[in-house]
């Protein structure tokens, strides 16, 4: 059973969510967050699957309180931001902070179930428009700052080609197909690529690619 913890400081919503999620069968919700420092004291008490985190709450922001838990938390749960919007500085704040995905809050409910199952497996929503869109702005805005730090040229040329196509929206199984090797192969390669760029997730080595130039910044 996937375990979820909501915050949103709106009850309504709140309500909402849980009754759509409950009704797929393999997913709990084990706690509602009305803020930010009430989120980081349910996800250490509950230790969650999954954060489904409003970044914009009177009382204590998402952004903090998804710092703290992806930040202090061992394991860490996976934070899917729910939001209204897809570009400004608060989703911006959010994926800076350890984020693993993103959804506009008007999104069906199949997405919704699909992106905590994900992000409940260990998958970063790379392949989702709303965090590509995200990602590909962010790192053009840190690419244009300042320079990325470790190049390219750290990985292997299997590294590479595993980050592309993880960058590209592959699952592990999808890049192990394409590849024709084995997933533990896959997993071996990307968590050594990882260790190099010093990327924490998924989502962060997307951003590296994008930023050291690995991949052109889409237009």
């Amino acid at each position: 059973m996937i375990t979820v913890l909501l915050a949103d400081d709106q009850p309504m919503l709140r309500a909402g969510f849980r009754s759509l999620l409950e009704l797929a069968g393999d997913i709990t919700v084990v706690g509602e967050a009305a803020d930010g420092p009430e989120a980081v004291r349910m996800a250490r008490r509950l230790k969650p699957d999954v954060v489904c985190m409003d970044v914009r709450m009177p009382g204590g922001d998402g952004l903090t309180a998804t710092r703290e838990i992806v930040g202090t938390l061992d394991p860490a749960p996976a934070v899917l931001v729910l939001t209204t919007y897809e570009l400004d500085e608060y989703v911006f704040g959010a994926l800076e902070a350890g984020a693993s995905g993103f959804l506009l809050k008007d999104a069906d409910v199949d997405t919704l179930l699909d992106a905590i199952r994900r992000l409940a497996a260990g998958q970063g929503l790379v392949d989702h428009t709303v965090t590509r869109r995200v990602i590909v702005e962010f790192a053009r805005r840190r690419r244009a700052g300042a320079p990325p730090g470790t190049g390219p040229d750290v990985l292997t040329a299997r590294e590479t080609e595993i980050v592309r196509l993880l960058a590209h929206g592959l699952s592990n199984a999808e890049i192990a197909a394409e590849l024709v090797v084995e997933v533990s192969t896959v997993k071996s390669h990307l968590s050594r690529a990882m260790t190099k760029i010093g990327a924490r997730d998924r989502v962060q080595t997307v951003i590296w690619a994008y930023r050291s130039g690995l991949l052109p910044l889409e237009t």
